[in-house]
């Protein structure tokens, strides 16, 4: 992932990569730089038929049963155009295939016969967007977060992190992370999983993709490693 224009190493990530840190080493609002609410289009779904407040507080509740148990999101604080949705989209994409729309801050996946599953996201900064054909090299269940060398150097109290942050709700990658390879090489960017609902909708990140828990999940679950992933220009 490129940050703040250094490169990190693999599976690392810097205090400008990604919200949702909350421990008293970085407060996740450090995350949040530039990050104005988008009234990015709607894509092309074009309707507004999107899931109710009481069905949104369902699909985003609470996940018990996780190794770290999630919390229920606070849905009052996305626009409802973000919920999980099908919707009509026509693609010469094989099913399965990812599709990444920054510009208004969507993920797809790709279902067949003209459908998709719809996600809400957040986005990379202007000036850290990437776009391109890439493939999930790898996939993780809440992956250790490793501070680089540079982030220790500007800021020693994250030393104690040099051998690794590891899985938990405080952790900035979150429950779930698919990380993009180009030619088995990994890109530095990687769709990843964020409880601050807050950001959905923003251009928050260096350049990384991020999708609700709840939805980074449901995502996960049907996205097998070699899976294709298309990211469109912002």
């Amino acid at each position: 992932m490129i940050m703040n224009g250094e490169i990190t190493k693999s599976g690392e990530m810097d205090e400008g990569a990604l919200p949702g840190l909350r421990s008293g080493l970085l407060n996740r609002r450090s995350f949040l730089l530039g990050s104005a609410v988008s009234l990015g289009a709607l894509g092309l779904a074009g309707c507004a038929d999107y899931m109710s407040l009481a069905e949104a507080q369902k699909v985003y509740g609470p996940v018990p049963d996780e190794k770290f148990p999630i919390p229920a999101v606070d849905v009052s604080k996305i626009d409802p155009k973000y919920y999980r949705k099908t919707v009509r989209y026509d693609s010469n994409e094989e099913v399965g295939t990812i599709v990444v729309d920054p510009a208004n801050y969507y993920v797809y996946r790709i279902e067949g016969d003209g459908n998709a599953t719809r996600y809400g996201a957040n986005v990379g900064r202007q000036g850290f967007l990437w776009s391109g054909d890439a493939y999930v090299g790898r996939k993780a269940e809440w992956p250790t977060w490793t501070p680089p060398k540079e982030m220790i150097a500007r800021q020693p109290e994250a030393g104690k992190y040099a051998r690794g942050m590891p899985g938990g709700l405080e952790n900035p990658l979150g429950a779930r992370t698919l990380y993009l390879y180009q030619d088995g090489k990994y890109t530095l960017y990687t769709l990843y999983s964020t409880s601050d609902p807050e950001t959905i909708g923003t251009n928050v990140t260096s350049g990384c993709t991020g999708l609700l828990s709840q939805d980074m999940i449901h995502l996960y679950s049907r996205t097998p490693v070699k899976t294709k992933v298309v990211v469109l220009p912002a």
